[in-house]
């Protein structure tokens, strides 16, 4: 069984009548070629190479182009190793690294000795972003000794984003440093500052957040259409400031870098921005009667920062916590079950699930979701062996299997969703228990998660 679709197409290119002539190209045609072919004659240039190369030279190369090498080798790694390399501190690298493109000659001169740091100057450029540690209940109980040491706000459930504005350009990066400004032109259009700010998009209209089903139909779009524009208008809650014009701010107490943000807003008022209120608590155990409750279809919980804390780049523990809400639950039941990726390419390790419904004929199962990570490497093993033994018919890849396997799966939230038979789709599913113990007759209803939906 081959593991992805680079491996796949690698075995089914038709091998040249003379088989494969000389060696493949080096890794500077590579950069060279695919930077300065134009977008049509790109497809050419590929096929050329892969004529050139044996089954598992094209598989490299397949996976060199598409970035996904699934051996751990991350941009991450990559300036971890550049770091290491010239000696330098890995938040170092960070913070030039987006205003650098291949060949990173400038960066490389810096690290060997005969440059000086290529500084990004005027042209606005991605700053680490701060991430916060998941509170655990040791954590919570540390924390609650000194609740004035901590300020509270909302988690809300968008994608973290970062604005950098400078040289008279405007940026609009993802929390990966990706450029997404395309897909928001409104919200590029909106900025009236200098600096860097860090914040939440969401969609929504008058300050008022709708859930991330309604983001969804936004990302993964490069050029939205004015329909789109106006059904599902976007805008950002800000949390941090990183650059006020010119001057940064990072090494600032958590508390300075806020008013500092509240001026910014007040002197340039820009649309399509707010600021996401700080809430207000006398203790932990009126902060987590407020997660309890937080049940907002853009809340994922809270937020708690210490009010002292310098923005850094990373997630530092003991400074910034995310305590989120408490996952809900349903009982489904096991419908479909399809083999997974690379290491996984020979278990059925994907899994749709689905809820009972009355039909035509009686109770009737539909698909409320899919998932593939919760279980540990035995219980794969397990799951695996039941899909074999109890499959009813096969297609390609999936398998279904008979109605007799109910799992316990955990979700964020669910929506409704009319690309799916249910009417339903869950946030984040995954398997948080396998129920051996349980008929399938008697998993939850779909009349169950229609009265979770938000």
């Amino acid at each position: 069984f081959v593991g992805d679709l680079a491996e796949t197409t690698a075995l089914l290119w038709p091998e040249p009548a003379a088989g494969p002539a000389g060696h493949g190209p080096r890794l500077h045609e590579v950069v060279d070629g695919l930077t300065r072919t134009p977008r049509g004659q790109l497809p050419a240039l590929v096929a050329g190479w892969l004529d050139r190369l044996d089954a598992t030279g094209r598989w490299a190369l397949l996976k060199l182009i598409t970035g996904g090498l699934r051996v751990g080798a991350t941009a991450r790694l990559a300036r971890l190793a550049l770091a290491g390399y010239g000696r330098v501190e890995a938040g170092a690298i960070e913070e030039v690294w987006h205003g650098q493109a291949p060949p990173y000659e400038r960066l490389l001169a810096w690290l060997d000795g005969r440059a000086p740091r290529p500084e990004p100057g005027l042209v606005p450029s991605f700053r680490p972003l701060m991430l916060a540690h998941p509170l655990e209940e040791p954590d919570l109980a540390r924390l609650a000794a000194e609740p004035a040491a901590w300020a509270a706000e909302w988690k809300w459930d968008g994608i973290r984003v970062q604005i950098a504005s400078g040289g008279g350009e405007v940026r609009l990066y993802s929390r990966g440093g990706d450029e997404i400004g395309r897909a928001f032109p409104e919200i590029v259009g909106a900025v009236t500052f200098t600096g860097v700010v860090d914040g939440e998009l969401l969609v929504g209209r008058d300050g008022v957040a709708a859930s991330f089903n309604d983001l969804q139909q936004r990302l993964n779009r490069k050029a939205p259409t004015a329909a789109m524009l106006r059904a599902h208008p976007a805008f950002v809650r800000l949390y941090d400031i990183l650059l006020d014009g010119p001057e940064d701010l990072r090494t600032l107490p958590f508390e300075a870098r806020r008013a500092r943000l509240e001026a910014l807003l007040a002197r340039h008022r820009p649309a399509r921005m707010d600021l996401s209120p700080l809430v207000p608590f006398a203790g932990f155990a009126e902060l987590e009667a407020l997660r309890l409750g937080a049940r907002d279809a853009a809340m994922e919980g809270l937020m708690l920062k210490r009010r002292q804390s310098p923005y850094l780049p990373g997630r530092v523990r003991g400074l910034w916590w995310k305590w989120k809400r408490d996952p809900r639950a349903v009982d489904a039941v096991l419908m479909y079950a399809q083999r997974g990726h690379g290491k996984r390419s020979s278990y059925y390790s994907d899994y749709t699930f689905g809820c009972w419904r009355d039909g035509p004929d009686g109770a009737e199962l539909v698909p409320v979701g899919k998932a593939y990570f919760g279980f540990t490497d035995e219980e794969l093993r397990q799951l695996d062996k039941w899909v074999r033994d109890h499959t009813r018919q096969r297609f390609g890849p999936v398998r279904e299997v008979e109605p007799g396997l109910v799992l316990e799966v955990a979700f964020d939230s669910v929506h409704r969703s009319p690309r799916h038979k249910s009417g339903v789709a869950m946030r984040f599913p995954r398997i948080a228990r396998i129920r051996w113990d349980k008929p399938a007759a008697e998993a939850d209803r779909l009349e169950t998660l229609e009265r979770m939906i938000v």
